[in-house]
């Protein structure tokens, strides 16, 4: 198993050291030979190094580095000069792989967890002095000439330049094998669920197209006991639409929130400049029924604002009970069920409105955004027309992708077995997980864990190994968590290379 990681022991700078060496002295000759067999490069203090790993053999490695002046600035003076659009850029250097293991995949490895890498720190170029033995595994990167070559003799260097379009049209960004993904959407696409993309459009004025509105509609009933209204955007849009025909009631309402997405709708009601108070939990603490009661109660409110599957803490909130208390207290009950729906099956039967999306646990692309309701909605010249659920009750105001309501369908034809496979593969990845620090398994269709120190470098080297966690959003950052989630198609296969990945990572730290 070839893996990545940054370098950060003394055993592996012991190791650079010598593969350096290898490479740079005794293979090409760039440098005195010494005694010990070693080099340790100039700028040793200032590069971060990025290694491939053979289980535990140092294999191969990069540097970068963005500290001026550059090894090149000394070369053709600075960058810039030959350069003038360069934006932020720093240099890669020193890059080796064993001979035995020149064989593409730790190359391809390494350039993909250099890029990953690179972007991360926002860089927007990097430069090379390319030696002239290797310029066409260099343009496998993305690297052009951009000046002279420098230097005499067998170590005669060209300097390089590459960019994030440059690479992204590179051998190596097209060869790369596809990163395990665990996250909770957008979701990968399966074959049968990505075919609709490539045949031939429908017009969503057609008779073909409405047959095929229908039957999502129908489906989407079925499994909410709710009327639905399909717009073209994310889940964020319906709750844009839901939460604008809360104006109509001209009353006072309640936002409850205990995670990330609760506080998003609290401040898309600001934006609406809608009346209400907030009523706040831990982060994935649980909503007392008791005080939601008195608060109704005392404080004469007309509508309830939450989320249900509440993602950032792993929680999937009881929305059911506090449906009924609303029912009991005249209100009207707007819930997010975004992540949720498709996830665990669930009757609106008391909620007023529900926003929904398709790039979520159904499984299909972004881009479906749906508003469930139980009573007509008439249209309302008062509201921007692209959220005015009314104009959606009867016919196709806006245009929707033919190619997105198919997938759609065909992903809602997989329910109600789908529940069933989202709740084996949950169960899969508790009894694979059962030693990591657990923080919420409750959630149908993802676990968060704490990410504590001997995680940190975990994480870090997954992401450049090709394994795809969620644990990059603001709110998981400043909370020190990180999340696996089930939707993606692969997932089991995924899960399979994860867990081996792991085991090596664990037996690799403890050396």
């Amino acid at each position: 198993m070839y893996w990545c990681k940054i370098a950060r022991t003394e055993a592996e700078f012991k190791a650079i050291a010598k593969l350096n060496y290898d490479t740079f002295v005794e293979e090409i000759p760039q440098h005195e030979k010494n005694k010990e067999g070693i080099r340790v490069d100039p700028f040793h203090k200032q590069n971060t190094y990025i290694i491939v790993l053979s289980r535990t053999e140092l294999v191969g490695m990069i540097a970068l580095r963005a500290e001026r002046p550059f090894s090149l600035d000394l070369k053709i003076g600075e960058v810039e000069g030959h350069l003038p659009d360069i934006g932020k850029v720093c240099e890669i250097r020193l890059l080796a792989v064993r001979k035995a293991h020149r064989n593409g995949r730790v190359f391809f490895l390494l350039a993909r967890a250099l890029s990953d890498f690179c972007c991360e720190e926002g860089y927007d170029s990097a430069v090379i002095s390319g030696t002239t033995r290797e310029l066409k595994l260099y343009a496998q990167l993305g690297f052009r000439p951009f000046a002279e070559p420098v230097g005499k003799g067998d170590a005669v260097f060209v300097p390089m330049v590459t960019t994030r379009k440059q690479y992204s049209e590179s051998v190596a960004a097209r060869l790369q094998t596809k990163k395990k993904t665990f996250f909770p959407g957008p979701v990968q696409l399966s074959g049968k669920l990505a075919a609709p993309f490539g045949e031939e459009a429908v017009s969503h004025r057609s008779a073909a197209f409405a047959a095929l509105l229908e039957e999502a509609k129908g489906q989407l009933r079925k499994m909410t006991s709710a009327a639905p209204h399909l717009l073209s955007g994310s889940g964020t849009l319906a709750n844009e639409a839901m939460i604008a025909q809360l104006l109509k009631l001209k009353a006072k309402g309640l936002v409850l929130v205990n995670g990330e997405f609760g506080r998003r709708l609290k401040e898309q009601a600001y934006r609406w400049k809608l009346d209400f108070d907030v009523m706040e939990e831990d982060w994935g603490g649980p909503f007392s029924i008791e005080k939601i009661k008195k608060v109704l109660h005392s404080r004469d409110i007309g509508w309830v604002l939450m989320v249900h599957g509440e993602t950032s803490t792993g929680v999937l909130n009881d929305f059911e009970k506090i449906a009924l208390l609303c029912k009991e207290q005249g209100a009207k009950l707007c819930l997010d069920c975004v992540s949720s729906f498709g996830a665990v099956p669930f009757s609106l039967e008391n909620v007023w409105l529900a926003a929904a999306a398709s790039g979520k646990a159904i499984g299909t692309m972004s881009g479906a955004a749906i508003v469930f309701a139980h009573h007509q909605i008439e249209p309302d010249e008062g509201l921007p027309s692209y959220v005015d659920l009314g104009l959606y009750a009867g016919k196709i105001p806006f245009t929707l992708s033919d190619g997105l309501l198919k997938s759609l369908n065909r992903a809602l034809h997989a329910y109600p077995e789908r529940y069933l496979l989202l709740e084996q593969r949950l169960e899969l990845l508790k009894r694979k997980t059962k030693d990591w620090p657990l923080v919420s398994g409750d959630f149908p269709t993802i676990m968060t864990f704490r990410a504590e120190k001997e995680f940190e470098g975990f994480l870090q080297a997954a992401q450049l190994s090709g394994f795809e966690l969620h644990a990059n959003s603001g709110y998981l950052k400043s909370h020190c968590l990180f999340q696996i989630s089930c939707i993606q198609p692969r997932f089991e296969e995924d899960l399979e290379s994860l867990m081996a990945f792991h085991k090596v990572y664990r037996a690799y730290a403890a050396t």
